[in-house]
């Protein structure tokens, strides 16, 4: 590849993942935060799959707006459980918090295993949710299986999120720009890895 089209080709990238993670920001504040969040990542981690199925030319802006239409009551119904979750887990952390003795220090890290786990499951619910076509229930219980069940996955998210979240520590500016496309992107392409061997496990069987 000659120097000039290695460089239209790290432009075309980086107009793509600005554009992109533009979008998300736009359309997340559109749905007053906490009702734009749940379609406007689905979308996010929509055009990033395509991506990754070697998709590129999908129009952004475009898929955004109709892949955020088509799937705003879903996703938010969805969101609704995951929502009521992390309030659960919050309000335990600080009645737990306000206790004393060893016992409270027990249940706290409980507490917090029990977070990264949900954690683990949103981002799996993301990639399930654009991935595999299933029923609001079978999506929770789906993303909740696969959190549990591989260590080695959990530690190639966790290791890819560390580095972007210190690149953008050190370079804060970036977040508008690349802060979401950035984990969306790499986040679905250790879930496609993990999709693809199951699928291959099932087929031998």
């Amino acid at each position: 590849m000659k120097w000039t089209e290695w460089m239209m080709e790290i432009s075309d990238w980086l107009w793509r993942l600005i554009l992109a993670n533009l979008c998300w920001l736009f359309f997340t504040v559109l749905g007053l935060g906490v009702f734009g969040f749940f379609p406007s990542t689905v979308a996010l981690f929509t055009i990033v799959r395509k991506w990754q199925k070697n998709e590129l030319d999908v129009p952004i802006w475009r898929t955004f707006k109709q892949v955020f239409k088509k799937e705003w009551k879903r996703s938010n119904q969805i969101g609704v459980f995951f929502y009521g979750i992390a309030a659960f887990l919050y309000a335990d952390i600080r009645v737990v918090e306000a206790m004393p003795g060893i016992l409270s220090m027990f249940l706290l890290a409980l507490l917090w295993v029990l977070v990264l786990i949900f954690l683990l499951a949103l981002v799996y619910f993301f990639a399930i949710y654009v991935h595999y076509e299933f029923s609001n229930k079978a999506y929770i219980k789906q993303s909740f299986l696969y959190a549990v069940s591989s260590l080695s996955t959990a530690l190639w998210m966790g290791a890819g999120i560390f580095f972007i979240g210190y690149l953008i520590y050190q370079l804060p500016g970036l977040i508008p720009f690349v802060s979401a496309v950035f984990t969306a992107f790499w986040l679905m392409k250790v879930c496609l890895k993990r999709f693809e061997k199951l699928e291959k496990q099932v087929l031998n069987h």
